[in-house]
């Protein structure tokens, strides 16, 4: 599968990789540089660079590096044609029909098959509910004083429950298979063959990834029955654990507020959302999970979560505190007074009064400590309370965090906090096993006229058959770097882009990948107008320090010969030298 090279080069021209980045991230000026936190590994002070002038990324702490296309693979988890075809279209580049082989025309992704088949349900959805049967979801919708921009902004749609195929014949009409909607969760096999609707008299919610794509659907009954709310299964697309509901359309106002207000429901979101309070989101139906703290740790290291106060509200503070703390994540505890859901709450009382309750809301830590962990009224309940939380404090990673939630529980418990730190380490180190001692990274040496050359190469791969032309990779002394650029070579001759991180993906080239993008970062920026002229002198540097090397060779060859009176090879070796020398003389020329 090859792209027209021109295409990708305009591609990349066009796409700020700043501003693609800050899609995802929350990203800020640093020198020439922007700084966020890796969206591929956990990390507190911000390593993962950007530079716009070279349109690359590097991360100093896990090595990760790229430009626009890899970084839309990486974060988006697309593949090299989804990726492409993503920025064409954000960019307004044409692509032409490609084709494979004898196959014809090229079949799009499953990804891209179920993303469009629900984007065509989710309009025809919202078709229902303008239309005179979904007046019962409309009416519904007047209730909850929804308006009609937030019905929009939330692509609202209504599935009726006439005929229990109204979906499936919809699909079958436009023409799309059904065998596709079923994989899609949007309709279920019968037994005796044929499909129904998933979906049936219900107001829908569609449920977007970050990037905006519909995923998966929910749906609340609007008559009599259960579930109350039903939900899309997990599709090849959608992972319940590993996707927010309307995070898409708050990550701008979770960045400009500098936290997220986390909740339970897609009315919790629709509601707060409705009335001004853009910076939320909610699980899936699901507990909070690693992997939705990853997501949202790529925007914001703060956020607020909203707990109701009964027993299963305690238990998933309980849960969450310590994901919160692996996670590196600063949160706070949000306990509505009455019983209140957020959607009774701010239509009860208004957005300044939940504005106060969250500036008021008491870490997530000390919450857990003051209305979880309880008060002993014994000597027996007061040994358990210490039991239960040095369970929990030898889970908290970070030291600092361990050591303030050390000293609130000494504090509360009355308990010496040098005694309490002294058993805690004491259990710690018995209970774990031995821990293998840290690795250094591997150290290499390479030669930096190659590496720099590779470096070029990368940013400017259309001369990749120019270093070809040039015989270049005879002269290069490095083994490792002399294989590098053949791959490249090739690798851009076949499908016309260079992916060093496909080149270079095994565990044991990692050093060398790390270290190109390292350097790539740490340059200076190139003069577009310098560019012919950095490449000619770096491939004639490489050269003359190729030719220095051999000189040096013949030398102590010849030093030996003489010592050993050899004349025939003395002879050899001085037509070598002179062949060097001549060679040398016309590189300079």
């Amino acid at each position: 599968m090859r792209f027209d090279d021109s295409k990708i080069e305009e591609i990349k021209s066009r796409v700020d990789i700043v501003e693609l980045a800050s899609e995802y991230l929350t990203l800020k000026k640093a020198g020439r540089n922007y700084l966020g936190l890796c969206p591929f590994h956990q990390e507190k002070t911000p390593s993962f660079t950007v530079n716009r002038e070279k349109q690359i990324f590097y991360c100093f702490g896990c090595g990760e590096g790229g430009n626009v296309i890899t970084l839309l693979m990486k974060i988006a988890n697309k593949s090299f044609p989804e990726a492409i075809k993503h920025l064409a279209e954000k960019t307004g580049v044409i692509l032409p029909s490609r084709t494979i082989g004898r196959e014809g025309q090229e079949k799009e992704s499953l990804h891209e098959e179920i993303v469009n088949l629900n984007l065509r349900v989710a309009q025809q959805f919202s078709r229902n509910l303008a239309s005179p049967a979904g007046k019962i979801a409309r009416d519904y919708v007047l209730k909850r004083a929804l308006s009609d921009e937030t019905v929009k902004q939330f692509r609202l749609g209504y599935a009726p429950d006439d005929t229990w195929r109204t979906t499936a014949d919809y699909i079958e009409r436009a023409g799309l298979s059904l065998k596709l909607a079923e994989q899609a969760g949007l309709v279920i096999a019968g037994k005796e063959g044929g499909y129904y609707d998933r979906f049936r008299g219900r107001l829908i919610f569609p449920i977007e990834n970050v990037f905006g794509e519909i995923i998966a659907f929910g749906g609340r009954i609007l008559a009599a029955g259960e579930p109350k709310y039903l939900n899309s299964p997990e599709t090849p697309v959608y992972v319940k654990g590993k996707n927010l509901y309307g995070l898409n359309k708050a990550k701008e106002a979770i960045r400009q507020s500098g936290f997220c207000l986390i909740v339970e429901g897609y009315f919790d979101v629709i509601s707060l959302c409705n009335a001004g309070v853009r910076n939320v989101v909610a699980t899936l139906g699901t507990a909070l999970t690693r992997d939705h703290l990853e997501l949202l740790r790529r925007y914001t290291q703060n956020a607020v979560a909203l707990f109701d106060p009964d027993a299963a509200g305690r238990k998933a503070l309980d849960r969450s505190l310590e994901l919160f703390l692996g996670a590196n994540m600063h949160a706070r505890a949000l306990i509505l007074p009455e019983g209140c859901d957020p959607d009774d709450f701010i239509k009860k009382y208004g957005k300044d009064q939940l504005d106060e309750l969250i500036a008021a809301a008491p870490s997530i830590s000390d919450y857990y400590i003051d209305n979880v962990l309880g008060d002993g009224k014994t000597f027996e309940e007061n040994r358990d309370l210490v039991k239960t939380a040095m369970e929990f404090v030898g889970k908290i990673g970070d030291e600092i965090e361990k050591n303030l939630f050390i000293k609130r529980i000494a504090e509360k418990l009355g308990i010496d906090q040098a005694l309490l730190k002294r058993e805690i380490h004491r259990k710690t180190v018995r209970v774990q096993p031995g821990v293998a001692g840290h690795k250094e990274p591997v150290k290499i040496n390479v030669n930096p006229l190659e590496v720099n050359l590779i470096r070029l190469i990368l940013e400017y791969p259309q001369k990749t058959l120019l270093m070809e032309s040039e015989k270049v990779l005879d002269y290069f002394q490095e083994t490792a770097l002399k294989n590098l650029g053949e791959k490249i070579i090739k690798t851009y001759k076949l499908l016309g882009y260079i992916d060093i991180n496909v080149i270079l993906s095994s565990d044991e080239d990692k050093p060398l990948r790390e270290n190109i993008y390292k350097l790539s970062i740490e340059a200076p920026p190139t003069d577009e107008n310098m560019v012919e002229r950095n490449f000619s002198d770096n491939i004639r540097r490489i050269k003359e320090k190729w030719y220095k090397e051999q000189t040096r060779k013949v030398q102590i060859k010849m030093k030996q010969a003489q010592e050993i009176g050899n004349k025939e090879l003395m002879n050899d070796l001085t037509c070598q030298m002179q062949s060097l020398m001549h060679e040398k003389k016309e590189l300079r020329s």
